[in-house]
């Protein structure tokens, strides 16, 4: 399995759609990182990541090709104008279908990270939740923030944690069922929009996941929650 496919090559970007399970950073004597893996293949002197995905996630991945654009993108990301969506199964029904989950974040044990009640520099995440009929269930997310785990640890405080999570569910897979669907942004006066449904993992290919993914609108289409 590739590490990586690309999605689309702008002169000053280059977006990816990364596999899961694979880790951002280099791995010491377990090869090459997916940074490095990108600038290999793309023969690039300069490449600056903007964002990052968790080893488990997969799907879609910015990064610039200069340093200029790379701060243009930072300051997009700082001043929330750039739209991510993000899909994930669970088996477990959530407290409420749909709702903002808001609260500062802190370090926990073996790695993990957990929700607090306090907000002074929250991580904010909305998202639908959706029955699958099939004992699982869809949710479509929507970050306003970007902390280390901010989804999975949502996921798990709204009583519904990530199916194959290695970290926060007990209930084992393949892979972690947590894919980057989507990004909207304007570049340079020009709109860019993608949509990428993930590939990788039964559960995500299944019958039922894939109706239910055509079926839905464009995930800016929808009347997301109010974030305050």
């Amino acid at each position: 399995m590739a590490s990586f496919q690309i999605v689309d090559d702008q002169p000053d970007f280059v977006v990816i759609d990364k596999a899961p399970n694979v880790n951002f950073h280099d791995e010491g004597n377990f090869g090459q990182g997916l940074f490095h893996q990108v600038k290999t293949v793309l023969s690039l002197e300069e490449l600056y990541p903007v964002h990052r995905l968790d080893k488990i996630t997969s799907g879609l991945l910015v990064f610039a090709k200069n340093s200029e654009a790379a701060a243009t993108f930072q300051k997009l990301f700082s001043e929330h104008k750039i739209e991510k969506y993000y899909l994930a199964l669970s088996t477990q029904k959530p407290k409420k279908k749909q709702g903002l989950v808001k609260g500062d974040m802190a370090k926990s044990r073996r790695g993990m990270w957990k929700l607090m009640r306090t907000t002074e520099n929250p991580a904010i995440t909305q998202f639908f939740s959706y029955s699958l009929g099939t004992g699982k269930r869809a949710y479509l997310l929507k970050p306003h923030s970007g902390k280390t785990h901010q989804i999975r640890v949502a996921m798990a405080s709204i009583g519904a944690p990530i199916l194959g999570d290695p970290l926060y569910s007990i209930v084992e897979s393949e892979r972690g069922y947590l894919h980057a669907f989507a990004l909207q942004f304007k570049w340079q006066e020009k709109s860019f929009e993608y949509e990428l449904p993930p590939v990788i993992g039964e559960e995500f290919t299944s019958t039922e996941f894939r109706n239910w993914l055509q079926s839905m609108n464009k995930p800016w289409a929808l009347a997301w929650p109010k974030t305050k």
